[in-house]
């Protein structure tokens, strides 16, 4: 029998998992999709799926095994503890919670469940540990083919912020992704970071300070510097290098096509991120299906992953508001 899914949010990256799930995820079917908008959620979902515009009727509906939630961040949390509530499977988009102490009220309920099952509920999606490029990245990392990593350089761009962006949901929001991936690559937490900001676009918001510059150093010495710039304008584009003794390491964009012509060479750029990681999300479901079905616990990212990122987070949005001091980050 099918993992029965529930999917709630059917924006961008709701109705993205929907057609990967309906479509390519084998031993998945969508029964139920959930949103605020019903027009939405039924464009988004397969003829033989319930509608709905209340997330608890999916949670607690007979016809769902599993739920995705891909709804806005700030209901992540609550639809998490609401999942557990029901005793649920819940694969929660990034991050886990845009604040701290919601985050901890996540891991907190968490924690309580697997002490009374021996099992967790949670996974999360952060599925750049499942893209074929930051594993092959990570492999030649940890087998130190380049000898010992010095630095790493990452930039993240995307054409146009979200409408209400601001400097803080930049880093909890985006800026997440590197907060987790960083720590996964080195296999070293990050312990200090800072925030610095130059010039500002004049497409973002003024609650957004846009591009920004991060740094990030983690327990073994090594220090990352991230720019992040979500008003590029030309598309979307993540790059990462890794700076070792004996040389470096990066991810290639993966471009399908590329065209010549009339003396010139043209790669086409994508508008946001869901070309680039098509096949991350892809395993990522796939993997999140497959071991529901075996009765074994997901190889995704867990709970205790989505609170370090936020403790990063929390450290970075307050070196934001310390003029860019260096922030160590507590994990205690």
């Amino acid at each position: 029998m099918p993992i029965r899914v529930g999917v709630i949010g059917a924006g961008i990256m709701g109705a993205d998992h929907i057609r990967n799930l309906a479509t390519t995820i084998g031993g998945a079917e969508v029964t139920f999709v959930a949103d605020l908008d019903a027009d939405r959620a039924a464009a988004a979902a397969p003829p033989s799926a319930r509608i709905t515009t209340d997330p608890s009727e999916l949670i607690n509906s007979s016809d769902v095994d599993a739920v995705v939630v891909a709804s806005h961040d700030s209901t992540h949390a609550g639809l998490v503890l609401e999942c557990f509530e029901a005793m649920t499977p819940v694969l929660c988009e990034k991050p886990l919670a845009p604040t701290l102490m919601e985050s901890l009220d996540v891991v907190a309920a968490d924690a309580d469940i697997v002490a009374a099952t021996g099992v967790s509920l949670l996974s999360l999606g952060f599925m750049r540990r499942f893209d074929p490029g930051y594993v092959a990245l990570r492999h030649a990392v940890r087998t130190r083919a380049q000898g010992e990593p010095l630095m790493v350089h990452c930039i993240s761009r995307n054409a146009s912020a979200a409408p209400g962006t601001t400097s803080e949901s930049a880093i909890t929001n985006s800026a997440i992704h590197e907060l987790d991936i960083i720590p996964w690559l080195l296999d070293s937490a990050i312990t200090e970071v800072s925030w610095q900001a130059g010039r500002s676009t004049r497409h973002a918001g003024t609650a957004l300070q846009d591009p920004s510059f991060m740094t990030l150093r983690t327990a073994d010495g090594t220090l990352t510097t991230l720019e992040l710039y979500l008003n590029a304008r030309y598309g979307y584009s993540t790059r990462c290098e890794v700076v070792s003794e004996l040389g470096a390491a990066a991810l290639q964009d993966s471009v399908l096509v590329g065209f010549e012509q009339e003396g010139t060479r043209r790669e086409p750029i994508p508008a946001d991120w869901r070309p680039r990681f098509a096949d991350a999300y892809r395993l990522q479901l796939q993997a999140w299906i497959s071991a529901l079905a075996n009765g074994e616990m997901p190889p995704l990212a867990g709970a205790q992953d989505g609170l370090n990122a936020a403790l990063v987070a929390h450290a970075m949005i307050q070196s934001l508001h310390s003029s860019g001091a260096s922030t160590k980050v507590s994990y205690s």
